[in-house]
């Protein structure tokens, strides 16, 4: 058996976790493979909605198994929010949700000298959650960090507190007042007994070797789908560096995410949105600083699962899609959000970048070194609700010239449409 993959195109938020939770009833297992509690994947099932962070998105259905993977951060005071969250829905995810012994912590400290590099920058700033993401990959990555298999060693407190002042060390190095900052509404002292105590509920979940319950699965005849979080264009070495997440947002993520050799990757599902969103600060060639622009933010509820900040809107960009597409080697696009785009009597598409007078449809190196502006084509609009839509087949004749451009434009068939927000609003269809 292969594991399948998907992950999103653009800069995040595309809707990955309500695709997992509709796709999860054809296979076993559901591994995430990177990201941490920056991640936010909502579900709405029946009208309820459920936001994740760290849970894989297949946790909803109890019969299935749910990994968190070696590439994955995790804080547990945020994942036991998860889990509570979960326990007053009627779950128990304990039943069936498993973690890599190899998946790395994230401290207290670390989301406090996130914040404090944050605040150091000043107008620079990247745009982070300050959930400690980059401070935890950069121990990872300077072979500093903690991972989970270390908390059931007697030396884990020790190990704590030195890395611990270590961080301290660094806060003060910037002049940032740690002691007035609050993570989560607590200020430090409270927030780390608080993770403490969620160390102590940790010790009592499946933590097992990933890698090796992964391929010993594959080879049983399991089939696994691979959930990523953030979005291709998020990604540490093929992303809009430096406004970037800290971790491989793309298919070859999945490889050192979970432990698995390239041989045994098998469909990739590319998710994208009907129109672009970013969050926090970074280039988004396509964005619109007008009333269409707010139009998409307050029709799509463009508000961030994880932050709550306003999501940055714009049209869809084939360029930055086509680049997703080849570097994620892409088999199957799913459109999300298209209802969104019921009320636009005109839709825009950009088809490449103009800079200095030469026109590209190649995404650039830096987008912000040079002046690149979108070069757009104007379809008809639908001008019509998809609220009361069952089929694909009921929907109005725009939307499908919408999709059958996109599909030329990137030669790649759009295979499944979501037209609300709920689970049962994402239809299959047949391309062309």
């Amino acid at each position: 058996m292969k594991i399948d993959v998907i992950l999103g195109l653009q800069w995040g938020d595309e809707g990955k976790g309500k695709i997992v939770d509709v796709l999860t009833p054809r296979y076993d297992i559901i591994a995430r493979f990177q990201g941490g509690p920056n991640a936010g994947h909502t579900i709405i099932i029946n009208g309820v909605k459920h936001v994740l962070h760290t849970i894989p998105s297949g946790i909803f259905r109890p019969e299935k198994t749910n990994l968190i993977g070696n590439g994955v951060i995790i804080d547990p005071f945020i994942l036991f929010q998860e889990v509570d969250a979960l326990h007053r829905a009627g779950l128990t995810p304990e039943e069936n949700l498993l973690i890599s012994e190899r998946a790395h912590l994230i401290l207290p400290t670390h989301r406090l000298l996130d914040a404090a590099l944050e605040w150091q920058k000043g107008i620079g700033k990247i745009g982070s959650t300050l959930k400690g993401i980059g401070p935890a990959y950069t121990d990872k990555y300077g072979r500093n960090g903690l991972r989970i298999g270390n908390i059931f060693q007697e030396r884990f407190d020790a190990s704590y507190n030195q890395l611990k002042e270590r961080h301290l060390e660094q806060i003060r190095a910037t002049g940032f007042d740690f002691t007035a900052h609050l993570l989560d509404g607590l200020h430090h002292e409270e927030y780390e007994k608080r993770w403490f105590e969620s160390i102590q509920r940790l010790r009592k979940l499946r933590v097992i070797p990933g890698e090796q319950f992964i391929n010993n699965s594959l080879d049983k005849g399991k089939s696994v789908l691979a959930e990523g979080a953030q979005g291709t264009m998020l990604d540490v070495d093929f992303g809009s560096y430096p406004y970037v997440t800290s971790s491989n947002t793309i298919t070859a993520g999945v490889c050192s995410g979970l432990g698995v050799s390239p041989h045994r990757i098998g469909k990739v599902f590319g998710v994208f949105k009907a129109y672009c969103t970013r969050v926090g600060s970074g280039p988004f060639p396509t964005e619109l600083h007008d009333a269409q622009g707010d139009k998409l933010r307050v029709g799509g509820n463009e508000f961030g699962s994880t932050t709550g900040r306003p999501r940055r809107c714009g049209w869809i960009d084939i360029p930055a899609l086509k680049y997703s597409i080849m570097l994620n080697g892409v088999d199957s696009l799913i459109m999300m959000k298209t209802d969104v785009l019921n009320d636009f009597a005109e839709i825009k598409i950009a088809t490449a970048y103009r800079n200095n007078g030469l026109v590209t449809d190649r995404f650039p190196f830096d987008l912000e070194a040079e002046p690149f502006e979108p070069f757009y084509v104007t379809l008809p609009g639908w001008n019509t609700s998809l609220d009361s839509t069952t089929c694909l087949e009921e929907a109005p004749q725009a939307l499908f010239q919408y999709i059958r451009f996109i599909e030329q434009e990137v030669n790649l068939p759009v295979d499944m449409i979501s037209v609300g927000p709920d689970r049962s609003q994402v239809f299959s269809r047949k391309s062309g």
